[in-house]
């Protein structure tokens, strides 16, 4: 089925934060607080990384990625999303809200494949430290990267087409703050099975995949590391993969939430609070816990603030 030019919607109205209306200037106080702290630390992370030569390893390379990936993340939905909170009309275009929606699912996908990346990375730091150099070259690295890009974006692009391919014709009342999967498929005229199915099992597979690969590389690290014969040994390695451990139940837990929850479940308040989450609050945590608490990111911050100053007092 098409959209006809007399009935088809062609613009979407957010209503997130319509029972919130008395509290809007202070979520939006809240909020862009939280983006600018955001911005600022990756900002800080990606200058350390890039400043610092004894972080110009591939752990860092894939942190500084993932840094870059969640600003982008945010400037996707944030911005927007502050307008709305001072605006009458919160309103975006049909060919905005996809465009919206198939850069929100190519950044989120391509997050899923990076933390499969930065666990296969721990794998081998861990139980191939001879040949770390080797099995993890700039090159593979480079060519993990691309991948996890690669199959971000033919999922969105999959993703998008099918959701915009149904027709619009009735309500444009989105209840949510941004155009995610299902809040937009809620709103479609007719719902084709098929396209229902397909949408259902890639969002799966995006997060089912790389799950199981973090799960084997983590199996082969407890078995690596339970074999230490020091106690000390084994913390330290144990405390390396902390991090990324957090950040993998942190995203997966809230992705799993949203995409991979029976559609009779679906509650707009619910998915309002929890995208809220993955949105704002895990961008913010996902920096403090990978770089603001690692000893070595913290003392080659340090060399960088020192070098930095001593030079503006020349």
């Amino acid at each position: 089925m098409e959209r006809t030019n007399e009935t088809a919607v062609n613009e979407f109205v957010f209503l997130g934060f319509s029972s919130l209306f008395g509290l809007q200037r202070l979520l939006f106080v809240v909020f862009l607080l939280l983006y600018l702290f955001t911005l600022g630390t990756n900002a800080v992370i990606l200058s350390t990384i890039l400043l610092e030569r004894a972080l110009h390893t591939s752990m860092y390379f894939f942190l500084a990625v993932l840094s870059c990936s969640e600003t982008c993340y945010t400037f996707v939905i944030v911005p927007k999303m502050l307008v709305d909170l001072l605006s009458q009309k919160k309103v975006i275009s049909f060919v905005g809200c996809a465009i919206q929606m198939s850069t929100f699912l190519f950044l989120g996908c391509s997050h899923s494949f990076l933390l499969a990346a930065m666990g296969y990375d721990r794998y081998v730091a861990i139980c191939n430290p001879l040949r770390y150099t080797v099995l993890m070259s700039h090159e593979v690295c480079l060519w993990l990267v691309a991948m996890a890009c690669a199959c971000g974006f033919i999922v969105s692009i999959i993703i998008t087409s099918l959701v915009f391919h149904l027709p619009f014709h009735s309500s444009n009342h989105l209840l949510h703050f941004f155009c995610d999967i299902s809040p937009v498929l809620k709103l479609a005229s007719y719902h084709n099975r098929l396209s229902q199915m397909v949408i259902f099992m890639l969002c799966a597979l995006v997060l089912v995949i790389p799950l199981l690969l973090i799960l084997i590389s983590y199996v082969h690290i407890i078995f690596a590391i339970l074999q230490f014969p020091s106690s000390l040994g084994r913390y330290k390695a144990f405390s390396t993969c902390a991090s990324h451990l957090i950040v993998v139940i942190v995203h997966y837990g809230c992705a799993s939430f949203i995409y991979l929850r029976p559609k009779t479940s679906y509650t707009s308040s619910q998915d309002t609070l929890i995208s809220v989450s993955y949105t704002i609050l895990t961008p913010l945590f996902n920096p403090m816990v990978y770089s603001l608490r690692n000893k070595e990111f913290k003392s080659a911050l340090s060399r960088v603030l020192g070098r930095t100053f001593f030079s503006t007092q020349q």
